[in-house]
Parts: structure tokens; C-alpha cells; sequence
């Protein structure tokens, strides 16, 4: 599969064929591009490597700030001023923008450093990235797990440089630097040099070491060389004190001569960067290829892990750089936490749950279980010394910025794997962490008024405490249990029965609509609310733009009143953005999975394409991109339900390792999708020869591995109609409790107790196989 990853997908502005059907009914709100980058990575490794010219938000690329519609450009082409490291993968406006220790190949002198060179022949696989600048330096870069490896290719020169910036960081747009607060660096050796930056209030620590016999090495301040000098000390550095500081080495270069620069990366200081570099680089030098080796390979094992079958070199490209993507972010980087001195795991560039924990950590609970276990004891130790399960957390002091986006999310992760059995978590110390949580932030709110503006959080509280009725009853801690199923029944509160949607509020890069259908635990409440099957369908069939004209996309620079004419129109944001996501799969627990295969096939064959500008919008750490691995599957994870909704896979035959076993996916009656081309329907399933009536299966099964069968037709069948997806009902109840608008009691006040959830509905039996 390696070789079938493109990583300059997503790099450009979005340049898809023009949509038909419903796919041209979507409207597109966020950036139209990817904001992924082609640098080197590692499987979910601490250190990413790229060429830099400033561009937002990843430091690669031509273009400046963009919140919505088409980017408007910094510049034509493409340029760098050097190559930075760490990078994010597919964000926005996220404030925290890296790109440290910037190296630059030079033939120019040292007082034009920051100057841009020309990229030309730029070439990207998993772990490596190439490029030529227009002075005639060809270079390339792998990474490890906390390094990186450069090698320079020189043309003839008298004063060739390698020149290493220590206080470059961040982005070239207003306000996008990043300024280090202070600054060491000494020489050590020949060729050997260590540092320390404190950046955004997180130590990062290098050990560096180039092999360049004969040349000179020294210290520069000020674009201003320090002959002699072996140290340098900068103990508070002010943005508008700060000048230009870093190490270099300099000396003739013969025609294609090369110039290896090895760096370890460590958060706890310079010993540990050393030891970080040793284990990622053997002694021997140059070490250039087997690091790259050694890379490609761990890329290889994980793509490898996935098979899909399919005549279509574009699907297969699209399909691998997706999985690619999926598995850059978080970063993992055991025992370097900056803040506090124990050992263990530490993670960081959570840098939008909000998206990922739908798609992609329920892909990293499949293919990685045991990386799935660190991250929710990470999360778990940073709750511990921080105060809060974090929303979003980057390599940064006070990291988490993002409440207003989401609440109590990493609760679905904890659920996934509590209700899958994974060893490797202390149920006990979690409980505690997961409960006091919810109390926090918006959930004080929800305790006293029983919701919590944005109305959105309301849902996620709820959800939260259902999530958490798990790991209550696991520790048999029978009352905490039902008191988080009473608090879940508040979910009711953030609707609107006029309308059945949510409630006027304010929402995160959205409406109400787009968060109005998403997958909660009581759907058949949610549905009963909105007027029963038909009615919902309707509202959903609206949504997705069922007989709708087609829309004009914002353009550059798009006016406030364009997008406010836009967001009006309450439209399905296409994967352009994620907040709507899972809302294709709505329909399911109405009995019209024939509608989520329309709608699911229109985004997967029309939205994504190869190229640089083949995704519909920002990757966001991978969380668009796992959705195209799962839908491409024909599987949809219901975060923190523990449950697969089937529907038609983009592939005749596929495999894939899930916790405890491999999964199979064939199909009979396929055939190869095409942009716009006739849908498919499910017409009948079996599981390891067993039929399966229903249209989802449960997770503790699906993780077991087996042969999962799907017929295809042209034509909906009754498949899936009668036999939905799960509802956690309170017992007794018929419909949802009525809504009101005095404050609920506190779960520890007087009053009458919300009745109980049911228990999940049970899959019927199977039946033996004909």
C-alpha cells in the first residue's frame, strides 16, 4: 500500500470535478483545502520534518490565513526559506503553528538568511521528503520516532553552509510567529552541538551531529558570526528584543558532495535528545538510509494491514494516502511530558478531538489497540496533573484552548474500550477522572439548569454520562451508574419540539442543522421528538438536499452576507467540514438505510480525488480521512456505542485487523463505483455464514474478526428496515420526557429520580446459515 500514497494530497486548494447529483446540493462553509503538508512523518511519531516557506497552518506551501472559502495566497510557486519540524496535519486556526529549528542549505551568505529559494522536483513517500532549491542544494529529509536525518547535496562551491536557526517558529502571517522565551546552545565537539529553545512554555531540547570533515562550526547571533564562541545564553527573550540566533557550519563543498545532519528531539533535555537520537540512529554514519529504511518500513506494516480490491489506481491512491493521513497524528511521545517528572505516556497534538474521536480513534482502536490503551491512559495522567481530560492538547503549557468546541470526548474513547474488554487501563483511576470531568467547564451548567449553552455541549454531556454508565458498572459501583443513566435522559433538553431540531444557540463552525442529526444514545427518542419516522426522514431528506438546487460554493474572500445566505440554506456540509460527519448514518435508525448508501456514495466517489487538491476540505489530524477509510470499508464505528452500521462498501474485497482478529469484507453483485455513477443497496449480510437482519453489528463481535459478507443490487431492499441500530430508552417510557424550562435538580438534590435506561436492545440470534 506504501507505494500507493500520494502525501502532497490536500496540500492545494480543493480541485475536484464539478459535483452532480446530490453532492451539488452541499454547501462548503470551511477552507476549501486540506492543509496537509508532504514533510516526513512517522506512525503517529513525535517529529514531522518540511520544507518551510511560512504558509498557513502548517508552514508548507503559498498560502495566508483562511478561515473560509478558497485560500487567498502569500505567493505564487512554491518556496522555502529551509526545512522546520513539527508540523500539524490537516488543521486550522489552532494558535500553535512549530516549525522549529529551521535548516537551511546555503551558498549565499549568512546575512540573507530567511530569504526564499525556488522548490523544484519535489518528491514525498511515507517518512521521507526531497526537494531542490533554486541555488542547487538537493535535500532530503527522514525522520524517527523523536529525530530527524537531513542529507544536503552540494554543488561546487567555496562557502557551502549547513545553517540552523534556533528562533524561527511559527508562520509568516499576522500574528502566526512564535517567539522562544529563552534560548541555550553550546558547541560540544567537531560536529557536535546541543540546545535548548523554551517555546510556547514547553523545553525543547536537541543534540545535533553533522558529518563535515574540514569544515568550521560556529555559534551566530544576529546574522552575525561569534568566532570562538562555544556557548550562547539568551535568558529572557521579549518579541521585540529577539534576534536571529542559531549554529552553523560552513566550508567548500566539491560537486555532489553530501552533508548528513542528524537531530534528536526531546522535551527533558539535552541528555535525553542525545539518547532519543541513539535509539532512533545507530552509531554508524551516514545513517540517511537506514533511517529511511527502518521508517518506510514501519509505514509499510501499518498500510500494509488494510487490503482493498480494486482495478482503480485512483481509488487505491486516494483510498491509501487516506489511511496515511489517519495514522500521522496524535503524537506519541512516552516518558517526555515537559510538565510533570514521571515516566509513562505522554501524547500531544490532540489537536481536534472534536473530529477525530468519531472516526479516527475508533481506526486507531482497530488497527492499534495497544497505541488505543497508551492514548486513554495519556489523556487519563494529563486529567491527573492538569485538572481536565483535555478537548485539545498540543506541545504547549496550558494547551487546551478549545472547550467551546466540544465536551466530555475522550469519554467515547474510554467507553470503546472499556465495553471491548482492552487490558491496560485502570478502571478505578479512570472512573474518577471520566466522572469528575463532566462536572466541569459546561457540565456545571448541565448539573444545575440540566443543559449547557452551546446547546451542543448539552448533547455531549449526556452522551458523556451514558459513556461513562460503562465503566461505572464495570466497577460495579451500582449507584454512580444509575445516577450517569438518569443525567443521560437530559439530552432532550437541547431540542427543540417545534421544529425538532436543537434549540437557538450559538454552534461551532455550523447550525444548528449540521449538529442536529447526530448519533446519539436514545435515537429513537430523538426520532419520536421530531414528529416519528416519516417526519425525520423528511427533515433529514432536506438536509442532504433531497431534490434541491445546486449550490454555489464562497469563493475568495467570501462576504459576511454570502455566508450567512449560505448558512441559512441548513445544508449538509459535504465533508468540507465535520461537525455533520456521522449525520449520513441518521437515517438508519429510521428504517432508510437506502438513503445513507445515496448520500454515503455521493461523498466518497465526488469529494475526494487525487492530486493536491483532491480533499473537499481540512484533513483535521486525520479525521476526514478515517472517515473515508471506514465509509471506503462499508462500516461506520459508533463512537462510544460500541456498534458498526453496515452499508455498501467502495471495494469488492477487503481485509483489515481489528482488536482481536481479522475482518474480512466481500461482496457479491459489486460493481466498480463511479463519480456520479448508479448506487448500490444492501440487499442481504451475513457474519462468518450467519444472517444478519439488522443493519449494524456489535463491536465485540465485529473486533473478533470474521468473513463479513454483503450482497449488493441495484434496487433498496427491506435489508436493515425493521431491524435498527440500538436505543438506550429510559424504561417505561414511550417517548422522551417533556422538556421544560425550569432549572433541573442536581443529581444529588430532592425531587423525583429520571427513570432508568433500558439496557442496549440485544442482536437477535443468529440464525444457522442455509
Amino acid at each position: 500500500m506504501i507505494e500507493h500514497v500520494d502525501p502532497f494530497i490536500g496540500t492545494a486548494e480543493t480541485d475536484l470535478p464539478s459535483p452532480s447529483g446530490l453532492a451539488a446540493t452541499w454547501w462548503w462553509p470551511k477552507p476549501q483545502v486540506g492543509n496537509t503538508h508532504p514533510g516526513a512523518t512517522y506512525p503517529l511519531g513525535m517529529v514531522s520534518a518540511c520544507a518551510y516557506s511560512g504558509g498557513y497552518p502548517t508552514g508548507y506551501g503559498p498560502y495566508d490565513l483562511s478561515t473560509e472559502g478558497v485560500p487567498p495566497r502569500l505567493h505564487d510557486g512554491s518556496h522555502a526559506s529551509g526545512f522546520t519540524h513539527f508540523q500539524q496535519s490537516g488543521t486550522g486556526a489552532i494558535r500553535k503553528y512549530y516549525n522549529y529549528f529551521r535548516v537551511s542549505p546555503m551558498l549565499e551568505p549568512l546575512d540573507v538568511l530567511g530569504r526564499s529559494w525556488e522548490l523544484t522536483n519535489e518528491q514525498a513517500s511515507p517518512g521521507y521528503y526531497s526537494a531542490t532549491l533554486d541555488n542547487g542544494v538537493r535535500a532530503e529529509i527522514t525522520v524517527g520516532p523523536k529525530s530527524a536525518v537531513h542529507r544536503y547535496t552540494f554543488p561546487e562551491h567555496r562557502d557551502a553552509r549547513v545553517v540552523v536557526d534556533f528562533s524561527a517558529g511559527g508562520l509568516a502571517i499576522p500574528y502566526g510567529a512564535t517567539v522562544p522565551l529563552r534560548g541555550h546552545l553550546e558547541s560540544v565537539a567537531p560536529g557536535v552541538t546541543q540546545g535548548e529553545i523554551v517555546v510556547e512554555g514547553a523545553p525543547l531540547a536537541v543534540h545535533l551531529e553533522c558529518d563535515v570533515d574540514g569544515w568550521r562550526q560556529m555559534l551566530w547571533y544576529d546574522r552575525r558570526l561569534m568566532p570562538g564562541g562555544t556557548r550562547l545564553d539568551l535568558d529572557h527573550i521579549r518579541p521585540t528584543t529577539l534576534r536571529p540566533f542559531g549554529l552553523m557550519w560552513a566550508g567548500p563543498s566539491m560537486a555532489g558532495q553530501t552533508v548528513e545532519l542528524r537531530i534528536g528531539f526531546s522535551l527533558r533535555g539535552v541528555d535525553q535528545a542525545r539518547k532519543n537520537l541513539r535509539r532512533d540512529c545507530d552509531e554508524r554514519s551516514p545513517a540517511f538510509e537506514s533511517r529511511r529504511a527502518r521508517t518506510a518500513q514501519e509505514w509499510r506494516d501499518v498500510l500494509d494491514a488494510i487490503k482493498v480490491e480494486t482495478p482503480s489506481q485512483q481509488r487505491r491512491e486516494v483510498f491509501a494516502t487516506a489511511l496515511y493521513h489517519s495514522l500521522i497524528k496524535p503524537s506519541f511521545a512516552a516518558d517526555e511530558s515537559p510538565f510533570w517528572p514521571s515516566k509513562g505516556p505522554w501524547v500531544f497534538d490532540i489537536s481536534t478531538m472534536w473530529d477525530i474521536y468519531r472516526t479516527q480513534l475508533p481506526l486507531l482502536t482497530a488497527l492499534m489497540p495497544e497505541r488505543a490503551v497508551e492514548l486513554a491512559n495519556a489523556l487519563l495522567t494529563i486529567c491527573e496533573e492538569e485538572g481536565n481530560l483535555p478537548i485539545g492538547y498540543r506541545m504547549a503549557r496550558g494547551s487546551d484552548r478549545f472547550g467551546r468546541q466540544g465536551s466530555a470526548l475522550a469519554h467515547t474513547l474510554l467507553s470503546d474500550i472499556c465495553q471491548l474488554g482492552l487490558p491496560g487501563i485502570d478502571w478505578d483511576w479512570a472512573l474518577v477522572h471520566l466522572a469528575t470531568d463532566l462536572r466541569r467547564t459546561y457540565g456545571e451548567d448541565f448539573l444545575q439548569h440540566g443543559h449547557a449553552h452551546p446547546i451542543s455541549h448539552t448533547l455531549d454531556i449526556a452522551f458523556g454520562y451514558w459513556c461513562t454508565r460503562h465503566v461505572a458498572q464495570v466497577v460495579e459501583d451500582d449507584a454512580l451508574a444509575q445516577e450517569f443513566e438518569d443525567l443521560a435522559t437530559r439530552w432532550v433538553n437541547a431540542f427543540d419540539r417545534d421544529t425538532g431540531l436543537l434549540k437557538d444557540s450559538t454552534y461551532y463552525e455550523g447550525t444548528r442543522h449540521n449538529y442536529s442529526f447526530r448519533l446519539q444514545h436514545d435515537m429513537a427518542g430523538r426520532i419520536e421528538l421530531a414528529g416519528g419516522d416519516e417526519a425525520f426522514v423528511r427533515m433529514l431528506d432536506e438536509f442532504f438536499g433531497y431534490g434541491a438546487d445546486a449550490v454555489v460554493q464562497p469563493g475568495l474572500r467570501p462576504s459576511a452576507e454570502e455566508m450567512a445566505a449560505g448558512y441559512a440554506l441548513g445544508r449538509f456540509e459535504g465533508l468540507n467540514n465535520e461537525p455533520d460527519m456521522e449525520a449520513p448514518w441518521a437515517y438508519y435508525y429510521a428504517g432508510r438505510p437506502d438513503r445513507t448508501a445515496e448520500v454515503v456514495h455521493a461523498v466518497v466517489n465526488q469529494q475526494f480525488s487525487t492530486g493536491r487538491g483532491g480533499l473537499p476540505g481540512n484533513d483535521d489530524s486525520g479525521g476526514l480521512s478515517s472517515w473515508y477509510v471506514w465509509a471506503s470499508l462499508g462500516l461506520f464505528p459508533v463512537a462510544g456505542q460500541n456498534i458498526f452500521l453496515i452499508h455498501p462498501p467502495a471495494f469488492r474485497y477487503a481485509s483489515m485487523p481489528m482488536a482481536r482478529g481479522t475482518l474480512t469484507i466481500d461482496t457479491s453483485g459489486f460493481v466498480e463505483p463511479t463519480p456520479g455513477g448508479p448506487v448500490q443497496y444492501v440487499q442481504a449480510v451475513t457474519f462468518n455464514g450467519a444472517p444478519v437482519a439488522r443493519s449494524w453489528i456489535a463491536g465485540g463481535d465485529l473486533h473478533e474478526g470474521g468473513r463479513l459478507h454483503i450482497a449488493l443490487g441495484p434496487e433498496p431492499s427491506d435489508w436493515g428496515r425493521e431491524h435498527r441500530p440500538p436505543s438506550f430508552r429510559p424504561a417505561g417510557e414511550s417517548t422522551p420526557p417533556a422538556d421544560s424550562t425550569q432549572d433541573q435538580p442536581s443529581p444529588t438534590s430532592a425531587g423525583p429520580t429520571p427513570p432508568p435506561l433500558t439496557p442496549p436492545i440485544e442482536s437477535p440470534a443468529p440464525e444457522e446459515a442455509p
